[in-house]
């Protein structure tokens, strides 16, 4: 159970880790979700065409929504963008920061996806079968064939078992010619989606390198914050209930709690203990008290937030926030009380 909960620890510290982990997962996941994938075209012109664009369209929507579930922080950008503005404005360009860097990584799975259909070419040879200009590869002597006859033998080219026009298509050459063209849409997609992240990973914090190192750090701040208020919650509703319990078990009979003491009083430092153990309980409750003071409390904190300002000495000098130590401690020297000193004037008379 310790071991247990270390990982579960060491996972919240390391979310952006963890997350960059589950993205990787999902992508092996869905490469190998494809391998085990029964691919059967239909081999008909009619629904040829929906399923092989299905194939390459659908999963990856699936993948995409998959990764939004299965990321923390799209809790947290919902209830920041909804939240009541209070005491706290909101920075649009932290909601757009944290909304991108979800996408990116819940981008990651359908590109795997995508990629790996594209290489592969089933669902490419299925969807375009019937559509593709094959006439290179028609036999002379079947030239004169109508159009919708052509398209139906061109339509069982991805079914091997049912394909019957080897004298009029040849097929292996029909399917080669149309996997080429899914391999080379699959680069093309690999080039293009590698660019449009370097443009993104590279070249956006060298033009606006302030504004984006602002919004990660009140994103990570966000995030943060949520974070420790569910704690300090857990903890508070820890101690709350232990106080309630106790006090519950003192109205009633205080024969109860020395019933359940007596085995420990062994040593003298036993009643210490219990007492540094209740009055730590007492003093996480932070003076609340009160079912109607919490309901309080936590309207409060969703309704209207304490402002970002934690030290109000701060000044601002030049464009930078600065508190001047030296100042502080002047301040507290003076803060300490005087010490009244007896004065005596003698007189020369």
């Amino acid at each position: 159970m310790d071991k247990f909960r270390i990982m579960v620890q060491f996972l919240q510290a390391n979310q952006e880790s963890f997350m960059n982990g589950i993205c990787g997962i999902m992508a092996l996941a869905s490469a190998q979700m494809y391998s085990s994938f029964e691919f059967t075209c239909p081999c008909l012109p009619d629904y040829n065409y929906a399923y092989g664009i299905g194939i390459l369209i659908v999963p990856p929507i699936w993948f995409f929504l998959l990764g939004y579930v299965l990321n923390n922080n799209i809790s947290v950008l919902t209830e920041e963008w909804k939240r009541p503005i209070g005491k706290r404005r909101k920075d649009p360009a932290v909601l757009r920061y944290m909304f991108s860097s979800m996408t990116q990584r819940a981008l990651i799975a359908p590109a795997v996806w995508v990629a790996v259909t594209l290489m592969d070419g089933k669902s490419f040879l299925c969807a375009f079968s019937a559509t593709t200009d094959l006439s290179v590869f028609v036999n002379e002597s079947f030239q004169s064939l109508p159009q919708k006859e052509l398209m139906k033998f061109q339509a069982r080219i991805p079914c091997k078992d049912v394909y019957d026009g080897q004298e009029i298509i040849s097929r292996e050459a029909a399917s080669r010619y149309i996997r080429c063209l899914s391999q080379a849409c699959g680069w093309t997609f690999l080039m293009v989606m590698t660019l449009i992240a370097f443009l993104i990973r590279a070249i956006r914090p060298c033009f606006t390198q302030s504004a984006f190192l602002k919004t990660k750090y009140w994103s990570h701040y966000i995030d943060t914050e949520r974070k420790l208020f569910d704690e300090t919650c857990k903890e508070h509703a820890k101690s709350f209930a232990k106080v309630c319990i106790q006090q519950y078990f003192e109205s009633i009979s205080g024969e109860i709690i020395t019933q359940f003491s007596l085995p420990a009083k062994k040593g003298k430092g036993n009643k210490e203990e219990d007492g540094e153990k209740q009055k730590s309980d007492e003093e996480k409750l932070l003076g609340v008290r009160k079912e109607e003071d919490m309901n309080k409390v936590l309207w409060n904190w969703h309704t209207c937030k304490p402002p970002l300002l934690l030290n109000k000495r701060a000044e601002n000098m030049n464009g930078h926030a600065r508190v001047d130590t030296h100042i502080i401690s002047d301040e507290r020297n003076t803060q300490q009380p005087m010490k009244k000193t007896a004065v005596a004037y003698y007189s020369k008379v």
